[in-house]
């Protein structure tokens, strides 16, 4: 018989709000972030709010993760360590770290989770984190199939990828550019999004190869079409990047990834299982591009190079381009004729690209013509752009209407059989999750004088208000059993089920730490984020010798000139079809140079052999 293997849908959760609606869309597992040290500053949630996504979560054995992923500094140790404990009360599954000074606090045996700011790119550096302790590892955005394989193949933890959602372009915890530039550090939950501005490409002339570009902004990660073949390569749950990200957005893209999930446990013949219970109720028909998104990339995973132009890097805009919905036949000032295939509605906002590769939008005032396959527009404002401009959709207010208007919802199935027995009638219940009981319904056994198969199966199934919905219904045809005497029944044994499912939850607790792994370096440079003593002790507890301490520890984060801010997979050589490799005499006089508008200004340094690219302070 072969091994199940159970595949987690992990979504992002703002708040308590978008948590629950992330889990009534699908997700088996959540993430959010705790009131301090969760590397999105502004997703910071209550202890109390916590608890309550616990509570609601647990009742459909969906798992609450903690991303308590910032470096921590000597004097937040203490409070670090009290918050874990409070943590650990409420019942949270797991924390996502990415310190490793939280191995050396006081804590309980909480499940710790290796964030991808650990930079999880080889399998010498999972090995290690699996050794330590780590229950489930978060790989690099970057790595190819081939190279999630060879990790999840050698390690027997769960692997943990991202899939959609918005991309650093930087190795994730070895981007120190917001530190440098802004005194505000990625590490520590500030990203200033220094990769999101525009920027001048110049030689080593001061001559401008490029103008005015989003150079280092990619696109969004949309790994929709490739589930499977991550799951084939050992993957096992599948992370929705988000934590900023609104309730609408979350709910359709998580419904989104659920369908095609769903599809591929149903064909697998039972050798992949979904890591939680519950059915959804699917009530928008959206597809992805219709949240926001940079457009898409599958990034790294299948290809290396670039198809189909700028295929990695959204070049012309940091915005969400939203949804290609056709382009422009004719244009008189607050009147566009639209050649779409789409629906457009009053409100809609359409944007395009103008002719200095510039994202400019406008909103419709109304929309005439639908269906017809040419659409007039009427505009709030005029506007002036060349037939055959390709028009995107960046808010369908319909769509966002209706995910407002039709919350999600997800239930348990439960079995109700009425079960006659010597002097007594009981109600049994087995819900999906396994749980079942018997109650009794009353020693009064009466016989009915008329078919009493609809009325107990109406009461039975009124289970409005709660986490249920009725599977299969036996009734007892010829007995009488009073309206309000069953529904009692009824709630008291749904109110045990309850029960059953919250004594017999079992979370994770933390995997012991082989002392004698050893960390895959000997000498840790600055970008290895070590900022505490007991992150200092532990590393060296683990093989290290030299560590030379974070950025962030840095008075006013100063470093040297010359120092790497960036390190990335991604190449803006190649991205722009000037790949080392093949254009071999191009003329273009190195060192390169990335200068914005607002005085950053970095050093572009091209490792070919390694196929990367290092962004540089500039030297002085």
């Amino acid at each position: 018989m072969h091994n199940t293997r159970k595949i987690e849908l992990l979504a992002p959760a703002r708040n308590k709000q978008v948590a629950i609606s992330a889990i009534n869309s699908g997700a088996d597992a959540v993430y959010i972030g705790p009131p301090n040290f969760g590397a999105r500053h502004d997703a910071s949630n209550s202890i109390a709010d916590i608890s309550d996504v616990v509570e609601y979560a647990h009742k459909f054995g969906v798992r609450v993760y903690v991303t308590f992923n910032t470096i921590l500094m000597d004097d937040e140790l203490d409070v670090a360590q009290s918050l874990i404990n409070q943590l650990y009360d409420i019942g949270v599954d797991a924390l996502i770290v990415q310190d490793y000074g939280i191995f050396r606090l006081d804590i309980p045996p909480i499940a710790l989770h290796a964030s991808t700011q650990c930079d999880i790119r080889t399998v010498e550096k999972a090995q290690f984190l699996e050794k330590i302790g780590m229950s489930q590892i978060v790989l690099a955005r970057e790595l190819s199939l081939s190279e999630i394989e060879s990790i999840s193949s050698a390690v027997n933890v769960p692997i943990e990828v991202f899939v959609h959602g918005a991309l650093c372009v930087s190795y994730s915890g070895k981007c120190h550019a917001s530190a440098y530039f802004k005194s505000r550090s990625a590490n520590r939950g500030e990203c200033s999004q220094i990769c999101r501005l525009p920027y001048d490409l110049v030689d080593s002339n001061g001559a401008v190869i490029i103008k005015k570009r989003h150079l280092l902004s990619l696109r969004d990660l949309n790994q929709s079409q490739n589930l499977e073949k991550l799951i084939q390569a050992g993957a096992s749950s599948f992370k929705i990047e988000g934590r900023l990200k609104d309730e609408n957005y979350v709910v359709n893209v998580v419904q989104n990834y659920r369908l095609i999930l769903d599809d591929i446990i149903k064909r697998s013949n039972g050798s992949l299982q979904r890591s939680s219970f519950g059915t959804t109720v699917n009530n928008i028909d959206g597809s992805l591009s219709q949240s926001f998104n940079r457009g898409f990339t599958p990034y790294f995973l299948v290809n290396r190079t670039p198809e189909n132009g700028y295929n990695m890097a959204s070049l012309g805009t940091p915005k969400s381009i939203g949804q290609p919905i056709g382009s422009v036949v004719r244009c008189k000032g607050k009147e566009l004729d639209v050649k779409t295939k789409f629906e457009l509605h009053n409100g809609d906002g359409l944007s395009y690209f103008n002719d200095d590769g510039i994202f400019e939008g406008f909103r419709i005032n109304s929309a005439d013509g639908n269906g017809n396959g040419n659409v007039r527009l009427r505009l709030l404002n005029s506007v002036n752009i060349k037939p055959g401009t390709q028009l995107f959709r960046t808010y369908d207010k319909q769509f966002d209407d209706t995910i407002s208007a039709k919350q999600p919802m997800r239930y348990i199935s439960v079995d109700m059989h009425l079960i006659e027995e010597k002097d007594k009638i009981s109600l049994q219940c087995i819900d999906e999750r396994g749980l079942e009981c018997k109650v009794t319904v009353t020693t009064d056994c009466k016989v009915a004088d008329k078919s009493q198969l609809f009325n107990q199966r109406t009461i039975l199934s009124k289970l409005g208000g709660t986490i249920y919905r009725v599977g299969n219904v036996s009734t007892l045809d010829n007995s009488f059993i009073p309206a309000s005497v069953l529904a009692n029944a009824r709630r008291e044994a749904l109110k045990i089920i309850d029960e059953l499912n919250e004594s017999s939850y079992v979370t994770d607790i933390r995997r012991s730490e082989d002392l004698d792994a050893k960390y895959p370096l000997d000498v840790l440079p600055f970008n290895e984020n070590v900022s505490n003593k007991k992150s200092e002790l532990f590393l060296k507890s683990h093989g290290a010798v030299r560590i030379e301490p974070a950025i962030e520890t840095k008075v006013n984060n100063e470093v040297p000139n010359a120092t790497v801010l960036m390190t990335t997979r991604y190449c803006i050589r190649r991205e722009l079809g000037m790949c080392k490799k093949i254009c071999r005499n191009d003329n273009i006089r190195e060192p390169l140079f990335l200068k914005s508008q607002n005085g950053v200004e970095m050093h572009i340094e091209f490792d070919c052999a390694n196929c990367e690219m290092k962004l540089l302070s500039v030297k002085g």
